[in-house]
């Protein structure tokens, strides 16, 4: 049995388990529980094109907070970059997108949405305006109308990946090299 404790006499430890208790009964309705408590949204598959993966993405995202980077075309400053987002920001929510803004360098900015089944519209609406340079959605980088010429590959990934195994080549060659051990087998 629980010792009766005044109540003068909790400290925070006490006071969360009190809190615990209290909320243990307590019906909290789904939407007011955090994102990460809320279950999936059950998919439809009947709705997935089988010729388009993005339709698959915009199923299993919706519900869920999404963040989209977005760069600035020509040299802009981080003020010219907070204007020209704030339009986008302020055209969206006039089309009833939900957009938070946040800038994040001198030509890019991160358009968090609540609901990231509608990603794919917003990344439409970004890169047909003259200023957008590309849009980075779920690592695929989508050119925008204010792209150079060379940057306008179509959907294109990022390069990354296929750089850090050329460095990862040189890397192990290296070492092979510099292994004093080896030297001395080659030589006998």
């Amino acid at each position: 049995p629980a010792k009766k404790k005044d109540i003068r006499d909790y400290n925070d430890a006490d006071m969360a388990r009190l809190l615990e208790q209290w909320e243990k009964d307590d019906d909290i309705e789904e939407g007011d529980l955090p994102e990460h408590k809320r279950p999936p949204a059950p998919i439809d598959f009947s709705k997935i094109d089988p010729g388009k993966p993005e339709s698959i993405l915009k199923l299993t995202k919706k519900g869920k907070t999404l963040m989209m980077f977005v760069t600035v075309s020509g040299n802009p400053t981080e003020k010219e970059t907070e204007e020209i987002t704030s339009l986008w920001q302020g055209s969206l929510f006039n089309a009833n997108y939900d957009v938070q803004r946040f800038i994040v360098g001198s030509n890019r900015a991160i358009f968090m949405l609540r609901d990231g089944g509608y990603a794919w519209e917003i990344k439409d609406f970004l890169i047909n305006q003259e200023r957008c340079a590309d849009v980075t959605l779920e690592g695929q980088v989508y050119p925008g109308k204010g792209a150079e010429e060379n940057e306008k590959v179509k959907n294109k990934t990022k390069p990354e990946k296929a750089r850090k195994k050329k460095d990862a080549d040189k890397k192990s060659n290296s070492i092979k090299e510099d292994n004093r051990a080896t030297k001395q087998r080659e030589d006998l």
